[in-house]
């Protein structure tokens, strides 16, 4: 069961100008996930280690490194974060704030739910995982 908060009106005005969710979803997101914000430089996500979240960037950049190469920058509207979600994986790679960010964190326990809740929104992320993971090889 997905635990909801009070919605948040900043985070769902974000999300409808950087996403292509439907109303619905970008609702349910905004009562589910917690505003934070990152310092450029910062690590987010750590190679190797268990994944607890995913994130909706909102506002910024974000390096994904392998190894410390880049692979990718991902911007306002990306997600990142839930491949090793999706896969009950360990995290793949790293990412770092490549500026200062603001991301809507989703707890592992509500990215399940909203998986199972929403096909669309499943499907998206993992097309988006498998595609990270075939360009990651």
């Amino acid at each position: 069961m997905i635990r909801r908060q009070k919605i948040d009106p900043e985070v769902q005005a974000d999300l409808s100008r950087v996403t292509d969710f439907d109303d619905e979803l970008i609702k349910t997101l905004a009562t589910v996930g917690t505003p934070v914000s990152i310092p450029q430089g910062w690590s987010i996500i750590m190679q190797s280690t268990p994944a607890d979240s995913a994130y909706i960037v909102l506002e910024g950049e974000v390096e994904i490194r392998k190894s410390g190469k880049v692979l990718a920058t991902l911007g306002p509207g990306d997600v990142f974060g839930e491949i090793a979600l999706v896969n009950h994986l360990l995290r793949s790679a790293s990412v770092i704030a490549s500026t200062a960010i603001r991301a809507l964190r989703l707890e592992a326990s509500a990215l399940e739910s909203l998986i199972e809740q929403d096909p669309t929104f499943a499907d998206t992320l993992r097309s988006t995982a498998e595609s990270r993971m075939a360009n990651d090889s």
